[in-house]
């Protein structure tokens, strides 16, 4: 199955001169989050807290992180300004399979993306698969961030292969940031197996013990304990999806978005 989100499924790595001197200077992150560039993004900060998610996964500007699956390119406009002028921003999202002849590559789809909304001259993106890491960056990165997409991997059976690909990134002190829809402990497996967006926190925990990571710390910065997630329409039925459009729109807007675990694992030897 072929993924066609914004960006689609493959890597992508932002070198320094990617973005544009910010008055000769790096930006800080808080100069970032007030970028014009962020402007609809911003609405969504008090759901996301991206300074204090950052903060906990103990992320520094000038680390090499992945981002996986990025997706709409929420976390992209966080991330690559703030990290590439001085680390290595990298993105990564699972194989996109077989190109159809005549179908522009995810590479140029991503450089076209990339230039078009001024984060980045096409010139200074490499993209690659993720069945298709090179030497130079495997073994190499210090965090890779995963932002609501684990349920999507269980969905598609890839988990184990996605998470292998991610092992094999990270440097030997390497970790990875989770942030992830939150199902209660007692809710069913037919409720929480990805299929409805939400997955119980202590089976996410022992899918990466399996593939040879260990927790380090838990979070509750993106905790809403006013979700009771266990919509029929799924994690999808609150913002920013709203499942059923006006259909009961302000008592899913005055909920917010979904209750979420936020986890750091480490790559254990």
């Amino acid at each position: 199955m072929r993924f066609t989100p914004f960006i689609a499924a493959a890597a992508v790595a932002m070198s320094a001169p990617a973005l544009a001197d910010h008055h000769g200077e790096a930006p800080t992150l808080e100069e970032v989050l007030a970028m014009d560039m962020r402007a609809e993004d911003a609405a969504r900060d008090r759901y996301r807290s991206p300074a204090e998610t950052l903060e906990f996964f103990q992320v520094e500007p000038t680390m090499r992180v992945v981002e996986y699956n990025p997706g709409g390119g929420w976390y992209t406009r966080v991330l690559a300004p703030w990290i590439a002028p001085q680390g290595a921003y990298i993105a990564m999202q699972s194989d996109t399979g077989e190109q159809e002849p005549g179908e522009p590559s995810w590479a140029e789809t991503f450089r076209r993306s990339m230039t078009e909304s001024g984060i980045s001259p096409a010139a200074e993106i490499t993209a690659f698969e993720s069945d298709e890491i090179p030497e130079s960056v495997s073994g190499t990165v210090d965090r890779v961030l995963v932002f609501r997409s684990l349920h999507g991997l269980m969905n598609g059976n890839a988990a184990d292969r996605e998470l292998r690909a991610i092992r094999t990134l990270l440097a030997d002190d390497g970790m990875v940031g989770v942030v992830q829809h939150r199902a209660g402990e007692d809710a069913p497996y037919s409720y929480a197996n990805g299929s409805n967006g939400y997955l119980r926190q202590s089976d996410v925990v022992r899918l990466f013990e399996l593939h040879g990571f260990e927790l380090v710390d838990t979070s509750e910065v993106n905790a809403n304990p006013d979700d009771p997630a266990d919509w029929e329409g799924g994690v999808w039925t609150l913002p920013p999806v709203l499942r059923y459009g006006d259909e009961d729109r302000a008592r899913y807007e005055a909920i917010g978005e979904s209750d979420r675990m936020t986890l750091l694992f480490r790559k254990r030897d």
